[in-house]
């Protein structure tokens, strides 16, 4: 695992909204260590996904400040940023366009303009920690829907980025893909952040939780105190996890 031992993120006073006057993300203040991983959990419509799209810079915010790696995120400084953090959206499908695995997974170290032979050792490690050895020449149209979300971070691996954000990772998938994308979030020892309501998986890979509501943070803290905090998850239209529902 890797050594916490600075600042992957800081952000500061972040808000922003898709309508005037109607913030999504509202004044977030938050700093992520280096090495960390951290769930950010709540319900529907709190601004879990908008976040993420804030951290990556597909989104620009109304106010406040994103720094990535001490690097703060502007428009001077966007393809530096985006060498550093990666976004694996929760539909695989929005990622993959090419007509092969390889293409999908190589396309982003092409248009870093690496060489060929470089592309192809990325392509090589990035399939091979998602366990997708062998299926470079399969068609994206071919896979299974866990074999798709399995592509997709590989998509990302391949730029190696020291930060990884992760939307629904574990979304509507058979239980066999779910726990292979658990392993390798628990092993894979970058910094992460993971959107997610499968709080199993959470409380599996995350050390952090953040809880967000209305695009405000309303607990940060373990993992295992705020998932273990039953009036806390029922005020924000959450559930225990399954391991403790039944105790």
């Amino acid at each position: 695992m890797a050594v916490k031992s600075a600042q992957a993120l800081k952000v500061d006073g972040l808000s922003f909204g898709y309508e005037k006057e109607r913030p999504v993300v509202n004044d977030l203040s938050f700093a992520v260590e280096a090495g960390e991983r951290v769930g950010i959990i709540g319900p529907n419509g709190a601004g879990k996904s908008t976040l993420l799209l804030l951290l990556n810079g597909i989104l620009k915010p109304w106010q406040g400040t994103i720094e990535v790696l001490g690097l703060r995120s502007c428009e001077q400084n966007q393809e530096q940023i985006k060498q550093r953090i990666g976004l694996v959206f929760q539909n695989p499908e929005d990622q993959l366009f090419c007509p092969t695995v390889f293409e999908d997974v190589a396309f982003g170290p092409i248009n870093f303009g690496l060489s060929r032979e470089e592309v192809k050792i990325r392509v090589t490690q990035a399939l091979d920690e998602v366990g997708m050895t062998g299926f470079e020449e399969r068609s994206t149209l071919n896979l299974s829907f866990g074999e798709k979300k399995l592509t997709a971070i590989a998509t990302i691996l391949s730029m190696k980025p020291q930060i990884v954000l992760l939307d629904e990772p574990t979304g509507n998938l058979d239980a066999i893909h779910r726990r292979k994308i658990i392993q390798w979030v628990a092993q894979n020892g970058r910094t992460c952040l993971i959107t997610s309501h499968d709080l199993d998986m959470i409380y599996d890979t995350c050390e952090r939780t953040v809880v967000l509501n209305r695009g405000r943070i309303v607990a940060d803290g373990p993992t295992r105190r705020i998932l273990q905090d039953r009036p806390l998850l029922e005020q924000n239209d959450l559930e225990l996890p399954l391991r403790f529902q039944y105790h």
